[in-house]
């Protein structure tokens, strides 16, 4: 028995050993792998991914390189990159990061979070984080795309998150981007919309919580036999719930009865209460969290069944001043609230006397029966005085600009005509306007064609000559910084200057921060923008002194970021109207 028993560990042994499976010369299937034979299907699907992919992908792809092959990635061995753009579209590359210390990137992040950007600092951060990169000198991959993910998440940046995902496979918090877009759907009620999502979720996904959205978008699209299939597969791995189960049991059609208790664990949880249970109520509070205000909004489940009472409207009206009910909402309450006629007549003498809620709802309804811009007016800025007083500043600012919009404000007399204007939200879109060329004024002048249009060398050079000999002629003309920083873009772009014009004996009187020029020194690219970002902050370049202007495009000519320095020169020189 003992010697069957040597015998048979002998014969294992040898089988190890020997095997073709475990022989040395197949253990790493690192090696070779351009010699690993591929199907013509194979190529035709390749074909097709490649033809598919942009430019950025392909780029990545000669330094990286991924292969698929019968469900097992392959991949090199070095260090991964991920990102939206093609660094090179912004005068980036690869290793825009390498020259830069975690910590500082860290640190300068962590600053820019406390600060609301302008569009043009949001714009300029993307290109930075977005550019498919190494990570900074002491960063892990791991860390570097979590960095990435949880500003997208945390700036709301839905569309940019999708892009992530479409152009990098895997990542370790993938689950996470994924489950914030499905959430965000569920919040607009776009069920449809979050499910379209659920293509963004593979094998190598293991959560439980895109497992049962993805049950129940199988249920939704009238897969009932896949869904029952994966939710006993998520039974038996033990990753289901109790409450779960009874829900999609319910809808499966299984059971003809659900528990009518509501969950608010998790938005997925809260949407399954929402629709199983018959007479759905649910009333929201101070603590109720966030994501599901938003889905109560979007799926009209806050209702006021009692107009008169005051308690459940001044709840309402103090979520609506924190962002977390649709601030219109507060006006349809506002119209439901009965008034007898002789008060609504008397409205301005009577809402003195009324609850403040009230007060604020009568003069909205006077205001929608009146019937000439002046009085309209009045009445909406009576409710602007009635919102100041409760300190409810956030409800009424939108919609009052709104409001003064449908007005026609030069027929109202002229001492209402500011206070109406004045009152106007103008979109961040329309402030910059038209430019309009002035070649009275070096940077206003038709030579910005070249950064705003695109115009031809050979003309612009043309206009530079024209127009600096019409203003040197101008004995009173004053050389601005923001002139010097049109001059010293064209000489980085090489165009020729007329030479009395004193270009460096200008600039010599304009300091440049010696920390920022260490940057260039130390060739570190990304990090100089991120900092110019910094000081650029919330404001957009033509809202900076022109000494500002001037050392931020200097530094930009410096190290070669003309994409960027053009983004800055367009906002910052033109006169526009």
């Amino acid at each position: 028995m003992r010697l069957k028993n040597f015998n048979y560990l002998l014969g294992l042994l040898i089988f190890f050993f020997y095997s073709p499976l475990f022989c040395e010369d197949k253990i790493d299937i690192w090696k070779n792998k351009s010699e690993t034979p591929i199907s013509s299907s194979d190529n035709e699907i390749q074909k097709k991914k490649n033809q598919d992919k942009p430019k950025t992908s392909q780029t990545i792809e000669t330094l990286q390189k991924i292969k698929i092959e019968e469900g097992l990635a392959i991949q090199s061995s070095g260090p991964k990159v991920y990102g939206i753009y093609e660094p090179a579209n912004f005068n980036f590359n690869l290793n825009m990061w390498s020259t830069t210390k975690a910590e500082d990137l860290r640190s300068s992040l962590k600053r820019l979070y406390k600060i609301k950007l302008s569009r043009s600092s949001n714009e300029i951060l993307e290109s930075i984080l977005f550019s498919f990169s190494y990570p900074p000198e002491g960063m892990s991959e791991k860390e570097f795309v979590d960095l990435k993910i949880n500003w997208l998440i945390q700036n709301n940046k839905t569309d940019l998150l999708e892009s992530f995902l479409e152009k990098n496979e895997q990542f370790e918090s993938k689950s996470k981007a994924v489950q914030y877009l499905v959430d965000k759907n569920i919040e607009g009620a776009n069920i449809k919309a979050g499910c379209e999502k659920i293509g963004f979720i593979d094998a190598k996904i293991k959560d439980s919580y895109l497992e049962k959205f993805k049950i129940y978008c199988l249920i939704f699209n009238d897969k009932k036999a896949e869904a029952q299939l994966l939710l006993d597969l998520l039974r038996e791995q033990k990753q289901s719930s109790k409450f779960y189960d009874d829900k999609i049991n319910f809808i499966l059609g299984v059971s003809d009865k659900t528990d009518n208790k509501i969950n608010e664990k998790n938005l997925l949880n809260f949407y399954l209460s929402s629709i199983t249970i018959s007479d759905f109520k649910y009333e929201p509070t101070k603590k109720t969290k966030p994501e599901i205000w938003k889905y109560l909004n979007a799926a009209n489940l806050i209702k006021l069944d009692d107009a008169s009472d005051k308690d459940k409207i001044k709840e309402l009206e103090l979520a609506a001043n924190d962002g977390q009910l649709d601030k219109n909402k507060i006006f349809e309450i506002y119209k439901k609230i009965p008034f007898n006629l002789n008060m609504l007549l008397n409205a301005k003498n009577n809402y003195q006397t009324l609850d403040n809620s009230d007060a604020r709802a009568i003069i909205y309804q006077k205001y929608l029966l009146s019937d000439d811009d002046k009085s309209k007016l009045e009445y909406l800025l009576l409710l602007e005085d009635l919102f100041k007083k409760d300190g409810l500043v956030k409800i009424y600012p939108k919609f009052l600009s709104d409001q003064i919009q449908k007005i026609d404000i030069e027929n109202l007399p002229k001492e209402y005509q500011e206070d109406a204007a004045s009152r106007i939200v103008v979109e961040e879109d329309l402030l910059l306007g038209k430019v309009k060329y002035n070649d009275k004024v070096l940077h206003q002048s038709k030579i910005l064609k070249y950064f705003i249009e695109g115009e031809n060398k050979k003309k612009v050079q043309k206009d530079i000559d024209k127009i600096f000999k019409k203003i040197s002629k101008n004995k009173k003309y004053f050389i601005s910084a923001k002139d010097l920083a049109l001059a010293d873009a064209l000489l980085k772009d090489g165009f020729i200057l007329p030479p009395n014009f004193k270009y460096e004996e200008l600039a010599n009187k304009f300091d440049i921060p010696k920390n920022l020029l260490k940057l260039i020194d130390n060739e570190q690219k990304a990090f100089l923008a991120l900092k110019i970002v910094e000081i650029i902050g919330e404001d957009d370049p033509h809202q900076l002194d022109p000494e500002t202007i001037y050392f931020i495009t200097n530094l930009l000519n410096k190290m070669d970021l003309v994409t960027i320095r053009n983004k800055v020169l367009n906002s910052a020189l033109p006169k526009r109207i």
